[in-house]
């Protein structure tokens, strides 16, 4: 049977639960169009997080890799487009895991600008919406480590030439950060809500290697 793995994240600068752990835990375990989800939760650091990510790449041997993360304030499920060659935290007044502030430095000096998916972005999203979530595609994934994950999995993939597909999706904030002070009148989306969202997904990018020319609406202009 093959595997998927799904990547999560544990609490990170101010939010103290991260979707992204709860929605992947909440798929381990499951199959979805004949393979099995494991979940890893890797560490929210640069470069820590990308040798963790190869680590469970080798031991899973996965036909398919989807990697998730938080982005707050965004009212839907966002399947990225793209990942840029860049790290700032230091925009968002953030650092990871270690502390680490990183501004305006590359994740790969030698790498590209930016590699695309290679899932196919606008058959999640539809799949997503026809399940009825909320999803959109995104073409902005941030400069957090979330982009430097994506980035640093896909250059992996790229560079050892292995036949493996991968992706992102942020994933809106939980509800009971949303209900913290300073969060007041954020969106957020329940784990439940949010991993039927993402199970939809990937179901979607197993069936199709390819994705589809139809236009997808969209509300989100990034």
């Amino acid at each position: 049977m093959s595997k998927v793995l799904v990547t999560g994240f544990g609490p990170y600068g101010v939010t103290p639960d991260n979707p992204a752990q709860f929605v992947a835990e909440a798929l381990d375990g499951r199959t979805i169009a004949g393979a099995t989800v494991v979940a890893r939760i890797v560490p929210n650091t640069y470069f820590g997080s990308i040798d963790a990510a190869q680590q469970a790449i080798a031991d899973i041997d996965p036909e398919l890799v989807i990697m998730l993360g938080e982005y707050t304030g965004r009212a839907m499920v966002t399947v990225e487009r793209l990942a840029q060659n860049i790290n700032d935290c230091g925009r968002y007044g953030l650092a990871d895991g270690d502390g680490t502030v990183l501004v305006g430095e590359p994740t790969d000096p030698e790498g590209p600008a930016a590699y695309y998916a290679t899932v196919p972005v606008h058959r999640m999203v539809l799949a997503m919406r026809k399940a009825g979530i909320p999803a959109d595609v995104s073409d902005a994934a941030g400069t957090f480590v979330c982009n430097h994950l994506m980035y640093g999995v896909l250059h992996h993939l790229t560079q050892k030439s292995l036949p493996i597909r991968a992706g992102w999706i942020h994933l809106p904030c939980l509800p009971s950060v949303a209900a913290l002070d300073r969060n007041l009148g954020v969106p957020s989306m329940s784990v439940e809500t949010a991993a039927a969202g993402v199970a939809a997904g990937i179901e979607a990018a197993l069936r199709h290697t390819s994705d589809t020319s139809e236009p997808v609406p969209s509300r989100l202009l990034v």
